[in-house]
């Protein structure tokens, strides 16, 4: 099976066996020292020096971590949405009472640090700025370095969703001043689902020192306390911290500016693939993510259809539009444990199922091009 969705994701042989570890004592020294190895790890990925802890849940759960932390409810926040998780993230801040602005920039487009800047300069109440780096509903990264100055600028609070880039695309916490970073495990660092983390920058301690918004399981307070003697709060995924041990000692190992550069092959591998064949990409390509590629379905074409006998016909698995974008676009997923061959498999699959469904391709891949 080719799965090619922008997660869960697949995961080599060597983390897969190192799930199948028997369970140990997580308020023992083997755990301790997985448990500050791999947070060692992490920061180097991440850039910083700050604290970072892992938690156990999804990459939204980090997301909630990361509101209920830094705010108190009637903050008001500045949402800079992209797609449909940089429209999560301002519902859970609605959620727990905080007043958001919100800033929406054109599905397909990424955001723009001017108008980041003119919405801080309109509304000087506002307190913390919310930004998605990758946004897969739409396969467009954000320039985080031009929009993190812009933010840092005007002195405001930065909490950054990277849950599908890090591990995968450059990610610098510290040099770029981000308070608060999350990612999560069943994206680039080739992991199952299980596991959040989250950078704390000493300016999101002191919004900590404030916040005032209902928390328990996701206190920060709590993970630090706990981190002091090298364990969780609560009980974690320890099996997935095997898997994830053993991925980024492997990841560091084949360095991160070749994980950079390969993430960037591949994704052009898939856009150029997708164009050989007649179909348009959905995302500016000025801002094409390096972690997902989202295709327009042709018209007079089901997505569904495409989606069922990709599946059905060569085993090749990808994603479909969320929200509005839901029939409208298809999405490969490249990130993490991902080579060039899985990509040409991909392309050769939707040049064989095209004409089946109704499309005939028209570039040169179609031509033999």
């Amino acid at each position: 099976m080719n799965l090619r969705i922008p997660g869960p994701t697949p995961c080599p042989d060597y983390v897969l066996e190192a799930m199948g570890r028997e369970m140990i004592n997580h308020r023992g020294p083997e755990f301790q020292e997985i448990n500050q190895r791999v947070t060692d790890n992490l920061k180097q990925v991440f850039q910083t020096d700050g604290d970072l802890f892992i938690l156990t849940g999804s990459g939204t759960g980090g997301m909630e971590a990361a509101i209920v932390n830094a705010l108190s409810p009637g903050d008001v926040v500045l949402s800079v949405s992209i797609g449909v998780f940089g429209d999560r993230f301002a519902q859970i801040a609605e959620a727990y009472g905080a007043s958001v602005v919100r800033l929406t920039s054109t599905w397909g487009t990424a955001a723009d640090p001017e108008a980041v800047w003119n919405a801080l300069k309109e509304n000087p109440a506002i307190k913390t700025v919310l930004v998605t780096h990758n946004e897969t509903s739409t396969g467009v990264t954000n320039d985080m370095a031009a929009i993190s100055k812009v933010v840092r600028d005007a002195d405001k609070l930065l909490i950054v969703d990277a849950v599908s880039s890090l591990s995968s695309l450059p990610f610098f916490a510290d040099e770029w001043g981000c308070d608060i970073v999350i990612s999560g495990s069943p994206k680039g660092w080739m992991v199952p689902p299980g596991l959040a983390f989250v950078s704390v920058s000493p300016r999101a301690w002191d919004a900590f020192k404030e916040a005032r918004m209902p928390r328990f399981y996701w206190d920060f307070g709590k993970a630090r306390t706990y981190y002091e003697r090298l364990q969780t709060p609560w009980t974690p995924a320890v099996s997935v911290y095997y898997a994830l041990d053993m991925s980024l000692q492997q990841m560091l190992a084949e360095g991160m500016e070749s994980i950079y550069e390969r993430h960037a092959r591949i994704a052009q591998k898939a856009r150029d693939g997708a164009k050989g064949l007649g179909l348009s990409l959905f995302a500016d390509e000025r801002f094409a993510s390096n972690t997902v590629t989202a295709i327009n379905v042709p018209d007079g074409v089901e997505a569904r259809a495409i989606l069922q006998q990709m599946q059905s016909d060569h085993q090749v698995i990808l994603a479909g539009g969320q929200g509005t974008l839901d029939g409208k676009i298809l999405r490969i997923g490249h990130l993490g444990y991902v080579t060039e061959e899985d990509i040409a498999l991909v392309i050769d699959a939707l040049g064989s199922v095209l004409p089946k469904v109704g499309f005939q391709p028209t570039g040169l891949l179609a031509r033999g091009g």
